[in-house]
């Protein structure tokens, strides 16, 4: 009986360190478990249009090719056409520009609004966020004629407003359209103007979750309000900055509707070329529909590097919590 007993207790441990090591297990793999239907969606949405494309990008699949669905393969020569192409790096450099100026306003401006979201009343805050979201809901194109008709030459409200109204010069008559630099410089207007809304609601909702406790302590310590921002709210509300910051790239790089309506078929020439606009060119106006998916997997690579800075912080924000 003894011996039972003595063997008994000796095993009992080992029995109970198994359990413990199962239930870890079990712990650890159950999170990967429920994402994975997510994981299999995505793979089954994402996963065959990008092997299509890639398997599209070592072809030479033009007009001719596309009637007899089949390509002759070329290789990796689509990559060296595009990226021996001047226009190619002149087009990526301006994107670069134009989606960090993008970015930068959408930004700075949606955390504005959403400031004086907090300082307002709540029936103010209800009529701005209708406007917002109403703005929010606006279809591309519409906002784009929304906007022609604003800054037409002829009849525009944008010229007489600030000819009649702020007097702040002659602008009758002006054209805002006629270098590639104003061209862009109208598309950033509206896709910053379209982009605001998003960007000031979520952004409110964050600032709602900074603790009062904390910048009321801050200002009784005898803070100014740029250090209860800089040291008290933006680490809180970090997380949805980075968020937001990288959904902005993504969205940003590869505008193309705005930029194409508002410019004008008609006056698209490379001096005015965002990357979706060259993508659009060399991929379906001229029907070189391989050296377009090569533009695309490049479009592809060089967000997820613009991205993944801002990635690997949310990940360690995400680790630190």
């Amino acid at each position: 009986m003894p011996s039972a007993l003595g063997t008994a207790a000796a095993t009992a441990p080992g029995l109970s360190r198994r359990r413990l090591t199962r239930r870890r297990v079990g712990n650890a793999v159950v999170p990967y478990l429920l994402l994975l239907p997510v994981v299999l969606v995505i793979g089954a949405t994402l996963g065959y249009p990008i092997y299509n494309l890639i398997r599209l990008s070592g072809q030479k699949y033009d007009l001719f090719a596309l009637l007899q669905h089949h390509g002759t393969s070329v290789g990796l020569k689509n990559y060296s056409s595009v990226l021996h192409d001047a226009v190619f790096w002149h087009t990526l450099l301006r994107t670069v520009v134009f989606t960090v100026v993008n970015v930068g306003l959408t930004l700075t401006l949606g955390m504005l609004m959403a400031l004086l979201f907090v300082k307002v009343s709540t029936w103010v805050r209800v009529l701005l966020s209708a406007g917002l979201v109403l703005v929010w809901a606006t279809p591309p194109v519409v906002a784009v004629q929304i906007w022609l008709w604003m800054t037409n030459s002829q009849n525009g409200i944008l010229n007489s407003f600030l000819t009649d109204v702020l007097h702040v010069g002659d602008y009758f008559q002006h054209d805002w359209f006629v270098t590639p630099f104003s061209q862009l410089a109208m598309v950033t207007t509206l896709v910053v103007w379209g982009a605001i809304p998003f960007v000031t609601i979520t952004l409110y909702a964050a600032l709602t979750q900074v603790p009062r406790e904390l910048v009321e302590a801050a200002e009784i310590d005898g803070a100014t309000a740029w250090r209860v921002f800089r040291d008290i709210t933006v680490p809180v509300i970090m997380p949805a900055l980075l968020i937001l910051t990288s959904l902005s790239i993504i969205w940003d790089f590869g505008v193309f509707t705005q930029a194409y309506l508002l410019i004008g078929a008609g006056h698209i020439i490379p001096q005015n070329y965002l990357m979706g606009i060259y993508l659009f060119q060399e991929g379906y106006v001229r029907t070189d529909f391989g050296r377009g998916a090569t533009i695309s997997i490049l479009m592809l690579l060089i967000v997820a590097a613009m991205s993944v800075v801002y990635v690997r912080r949310m990940v360690r924000l995400g680790d630190a919590t």
